[in-house]
């Protein structure tokens, strides 16, 4: 042991236990590097912690989705059920299920649904605009089913079929492809069939702006017209304050910078990867608990003298009409977060 006054290693320097321990400790090359890149790894670890919280409540969401199919399957399994998962054999499962996500969406986003009485009592296409991730939809699904027990089918990317372990969720709550003659078959039954006509598109693309990016989609448009059914315009408030994607130019000049390509081509990289995929490889971020309000307005009804394309512009002016009354435009998440306070607003 080294008394307070013998030396140090080689004894020529005087130290106290406490002095020679430091004294090594300073002669490790790992302290050294410590000291060094302190600032890096503080930076680091900071960085690393803001990613996991942007992600959290997405990933937190996915899980739930999953969670939901598991106990569809437990049900399935113990009441042995091989019915149509359509039949009202699954309502009390799919009741179960509704009551989670109506929970989940008043804790989380205050959630509200105006205009219910708008929705037909026999068949009808909802439109809506579709956020970086369509939880409001699933929210407007499950408060729809408590409320009415009623369905509401739902068109999806086919890229949402390729998604493992989601089967029997999909089926149960009516998720479909929606080719032509599946909404025409679903609506001669007397459901709801629901469509974003912006889809994956304006989910990762529209951003604050509330931009409607339906391209020329016009499908939803001529089914309704040949089923001779009214299209019901929806939307939902606060949507995009939610949940968000990386927007495109953040990306572009990124890319740009680290690759040496132009800007306008990094963008045009970004934008054609979507389109020659279709796939959403850009992943949401966000999950803030900003107020939730879905509005259902007015239903546009069948005219047989109107064309297929004027019917699309008639349904965009109307989704549009919806934003423009009820968002504050560009999207505010600070706005959106005190409405979460604000019990005066108008339902209509």
């Amino acid at each position: 042991m080294i008394g307070g006054k013998e030396s140090c290693a080689s004894g020529q320097i005087p130290m106290t236990d406490l002095s020679c321990l430091a004294y090594v400790l300073e002669e490790w090359t790992v302290v050294e590097l410590l000291k060094k890149y302190l600032f890096h790894i503080v930076i680091a670890s900071l960085t690393m912690s803001a990613i996991l919280f942007v992600f959290i409540v997405p990933l937190t969401i996915l899980f739930f989705i999953y969670l939901s199919n598991i106990l569809l399957l437990i049900y399935q399994r113990n009441s042995e059920v091989k019915a149509d998962p359509l039949s009202e054999v699954w309502d009390s499962a799919r009741k179960t299920i509704a009551s989670f996500w109506d929970i989940y969406a008043r804790i989380w986003h205050g959630y509200e649904l105006h205009g219910v009485e708008n929705l037909p009592e026999g068949p009808g296409i909802l439109v809506y605009y579709h956020g970086a991730i369509p939880i409001d939809y699933l929210y407007f699904l499950s408060r729809l089913f408590l409320w009415k027990k009623r369905l509401c089918l739902s068109v999806a990317d086919h890229f949402v079929f390729r998604l493992p372990g989601l089967k029997l969720l999909l089926e149960v709550t009516g998720v479909m492809p929606g080719t032509r003659e599946e909404c025409l078959i679903a609506l001669k039954n007397g459901h709801l069939v629901s469509i974003s006509p912006g889809g994956v598109r304006e989910a990762l693309f529209s951003d604050e702006s509330y931009q409607l990016l339906w391209g020329n989609r016009k499908g939803f448009a001529q089914v309704a017209l040949d089923a001779k059914v009214p299209i019901i315009p929806m939307y939902t408030q606060n949507v995009r304050e939610g949940y968000r994607m990386f927007k495109e130019r953040n990306f572009a000049f990124q890319t740009s910078a680290y690759f040496g390509f132009s800007n306008t081509l990094a963008v045009g990289i970004f934008r054609q990867l979507y389109e020659s995929t279709r796939l959403p490889f850009t992943p949401p971020y966000g999950g803030l608990p900003v107020k939730f309000r879905t509005y259902i307005g007015e239903p546009i009804p069948y005219d047989p003298n109107i064309t297929t394309e004027e019917l699309v512009e008639k349904t965009k002016t109307a989704v549009q009409a919806l934003i423009s009354k009820h968002q504050t435009i560009p999207g505010s998440i600070w706005k959106a977060l005190l409405e979460r306070f604000d019990k005066r607003h108008k339902s209509d």
